[in-house]
């Protein structure tokens, strides 16, 4: 028995094979006048919806490399993608696009997204929005997952980054620090915005002020953020240092850390750190860093659950899910 396709649904009534499929996946960006038709015409054909998916294409979208390369966080959050399309009977094929150049990526992301059975989960820890507009489009069924748009209508599973660092940073002021600095990622991804967003609504919340000489710009890498962190340490007298930092990410605090051993000042006696994601690296630092524990595997895994429950349930409207975290505490902080 013929399978009827989306193209053939297409051609038949002239509408696009994203706008089918849109139309038949109940999505909102579709009139509801242009959706009766389609969906009329479907149904004379013959069409029937698919009820289950038979892979995973997760797309590891790099803009510079320097965060995804550098930390183990998404090998992790790629085997929770894995392990839960296994449970559902599917296989996870990788695709790695490079997005430092819009115009050349621009097909390859076109050839994926054009297909309506295909199923995408979309590591977006690097993109922007204009980076998400070649997605805009898609006939694909797609998961957002470590990132977002505010643009556009994609489903996304995203840490919950600002509240998270609210409550580090809270951590801090409950133990007597008053002059509390930020040690920022010169690539101002949107989870680091989100938690400059924490960061600050905690000094309000404590009534603190902040110093601009402690935000201290720092590059992604490991080495980077040493070498950065050593330069600035350079010019500026420990007793100008704030009592304590919040870092964007683990990585930046234990570059910090080796710089802040080697420039003389006791972590955590003299500064205190609190990183972010709780990499490996972090629980093998001298000292110990405390930071942010995120679900890695868990957020692979509800993004797989998210793009089985649309097909088997198909709506009109998007989720934004926000997964929660949870404070290691280690040996870089000490009461003031």
């Amino acid at each position: 028995m013929h399978k009827v396709s989306v193209r053939e649904i297409s051609r038949a009534t002239g509408f696009s094979p994203a706008t089918v499929s849109n139309a038949l996946n109940h999505k909102r960006n579709v009139s509801e006048e242009t959706a009766e038709k389609i969906r009329a015409a479907a149904k004379a054909m013959g069409y029937q919806h698919p009820s289950q998916l038979d892979a995973i294409t997760f797309v590891l979208a790099r803009k510079t490399g320097a965060i995804v390369d550098e930390s183990t966080f998404h090998p992790s959050v790629i085997e929770g993608v894995e392990r839960q399309a296994r449970r559902h009977g599917m296989g996870t094929a990788f695709v790695s696009l490079d997005f430092s150049d819009l115009d050349a990526v621009r097909p390859q992301v076109a050839a994926l997204v054009s297909d309506p059975s295909a199923a995408i989960v979309l590591l977006g820890t690097e993109l922007g929005e204009e980076d998400y507009e070649l997605f805009r489009d898609s006939a694909a069924r797609l998961v957002v997952l470590d990132g977002w748009s505010d643009r556009f209508d994609f489903d996304a599973v995203v840490m919950a980054n600002e509240g998270s660092a609210l409550r580090a940073v809270r951590y801090l002021t409950e133990r007597g620090h008053k002059k509390i600095g930020y040690l920022s990622g010169d690539f101002r991804i949107q989870n680091f915005r989100a938690r400059e967003r924490g960061f600050f609504r905690a000094l309000d919340e404590a009534g603190l002020g902040f110093d601009p000489l402690w935000r201290i710009e720092l590059g992604t890498t490991l080495e980077r953020a040493y070498e950065d962190m050593k330069a600035k340490l350079a010019n500026i007298p420990q007793t100008d240092l704030p009592t304590a930092f919040f870092a964007d990410n683990d990585v930046l605090a234990v570059g910090a850390l080796r710089a802040l051993a080697e420039a003389g000042v006791r972590v955590p006696e003299d500064v205190s750190i609190i990183g972010f994601d709780d990499l490996s690296i972090g629980a093998f630092s001298t000292p110990p860093l405390s930071t942010v524990h995120v679900l890695k595997h868990e957020v692979g895994e509800i993004a797989v659950r998210r793009l089985v429950g649309n097909v088997n349930n198909p709506k009109n409207y998007t989720c934004k899910t926000l997964v929660s975290t949870y404070f290691v505490e280690r040996k870089s902080v000490c009461e003031r």
